[in-house]
């Protein structure tokens, strides 16, 4: 798909940019340090601004544009949905919502058959967590520091990430540990097999010690996604699950980011064979055309509210709207194979496309990912492993990756930075001439950052 670009029009990107200054409050931002992009129009795997520049997303908007933008059966889906029934309450059984759910439910591994919609990824958690403690009668839910789940407020104690730090209560009855990650391993680890066992057997030290009667549920990201598309060595999502049915612990996968195709399959769970008791879901399902999140329950705890309350819901829950792109969406991914294509793109194009970047630059430490969801760390120095910049660097410390985002940008690519990484996350239906575009403004901005290489 080539996208159109309208003529160029800086008087009205003006006037955007304007509004936006003058009204609109930004997210994760200091307001009088930002300059937004003024975007005029989005297609397929590009959009646009009112200047005339085109880029490539190689961030799909926030990671949810899993079949790009203005997919033109999805947007007729969300025209026909609204002539028919716009909105309704939750409480009511609605075709489409009815719909959404059986769907979700058919792509959901072993029996996790029961579906609870809210309205994004954040208040998925937030209710998988009130879920776990409410069947179990426990409080305390474990997390990985390096995780990111939400921002509203158990989802926010939840993450790991520096994000948490001035929200954190210290109260919320979460405890974090460390998840494997080899490439920096807390357990001075040498191959995965041992990462895999060093990191189980701190999970059940951690469990032990903060005493097992006392915890809920265990929460982790299949991989983690914002904290660094970390894919956990072979056999540990098994072991956390061997560990929680020991224990009584409920195993909550967080698939906000890693569901619906991104890495190849149609849930990340798949990629490991493990069953959870909770799956939480957004971005991808719609890919983010209309907000949608939920949590896919088993039937054990589904069945804890069969003559109990389940006390918890949105007004907007399941919104009609939403089901409908929900709907159009999963039948274009299967009508187009995008989770194939996701798979196929990842192990023949950008995998190898990334790997070889990284042989011919000294900056780059390490190259991670599967289907089209990949991490490529920067580093000052190969040996030592030193980040390109310090952890949650701002500022002057941060300028590296601020230079090789802009040469991305000038390039005609647009990225998704966190601290020392790039994010390579185009869309599940992302062309293979679109990814190698992409690699090549990936090589001019890794040439920058190899300026600061020792």
């Amino acid at each position: 798909m080539t996208p159109h670009v309208a003529a160029p029009d800086p008087q009205a990107g003006a006037a955007v940019k304007a509004a936006d200054r003058a009204h609109v409050f930004h997210s994760w931002s200091a307001q009088g340090l930002i300059d937004p992009l003024a975007v005029a129009g989005a297609e397929g795997s590009y959009f646009w601004d009112y200047d005339g520049n085109r880029y490539l997303d190689f961030s799909s908007g926030l990671v949810y544009t899993n079949i790009g933008y203005q997919h033109p059966k999805v947007v007729a889906a969300i025209q026909e949905q609204a002539g028919k029934l716009a909105t309704f309450a939750p409480a009511f059984a609605v075709d489409v919502r009815s719909e959404a759910a059986r769907l979700i439910a058919e792509r959901t591994p072993g029996d996790l058959d029961k579906i609870f919609f809210t309205n994004g990824g954040a208040e998925a958690v937030e209710n998988a967590v009130r879920m776990a403690r409410l069947h179990t009668g426990r409080h305390k839910v474990l997390s990985a520091f390096r995780s990111y789940h939400g921002a509203t407020s158990t989802a926010i104690n939840l993450t790991g990430d520096p994000r948490r730090w001035a929200s954190d209560t210290g109260t919320a009855g979460v405890v974090r540990f460390w998840a494997p990650f080899l490439y920096r391993s807390p357990f001075y680890s040498e191959n995965e097999q041992q990462e895999c066992e060093r990191a189980l057997a701190h999970l059940e030290d951690t469990i032990a010690f903060e005493g097992p009667a006392t915890i809920a549920a265990i929460i982790l990201e299949s991989v983690p996604g914002t904290a660094g598309i970390m894919t956990p060595p072979p056999g540990y999502l098994a072991g956390v699950r061997e560990i929680c049915d020991k224990y009584g612990i409920v195993f909550v996968l967080d698939e906000v980011m890693a569901g619906f195709g991104r890495t190849g399959k149609w849930f990340a769970a798949d990629n490991f064979d493990v069953v959870p008791d909770l799956i939480t879901f957004a971005k991808g399902v719609n890919s983010g055309y209309v907000p949608l999140g939920g949590v896919a329950i088993n039937a054990e705890i589904a069945a804890t509210f069969d003559k109990r309350p389940y006390p918890g819901g949105m007004t907007y829950s399941g919104h009609p709207l939403a089901c409908a792109a929900a709907v159009a969406t999963i039948q274009v991914m299967e009508e187009e194979k995008v989770v194939e294509h996701a798979a196929h793109i990842g192990e023949n194009v950008l995998g190898p496309g990334l790997r070889e970047l990284a042989e011919r630059h000294p900056s780059v430490g390490d190259v991670r990912g599967l289907g089209v969801f990949w991490a490529i760390e920067l580093v000052r120095d190969r040996e030592t492993r030193e980040p390109l910049v310090p952890y949650n660097a701002a500022g002057e410390a941060a300028a590296p990756m601020a230079a090789v985002g802009s040469t991305m940008k000038k390039n005609g690519l647009w990225p998704f930075i966190n601290m020392n990484r790039v994010h390579a996350v185009p869309a599940c239906n992302v062309s293979e001439a679109e990814v190698k575009e992409g690699l090549a403004a990936l090589d001019a901005a890794l040439s920058v950052a190899d300026e600061y290489t020792a």
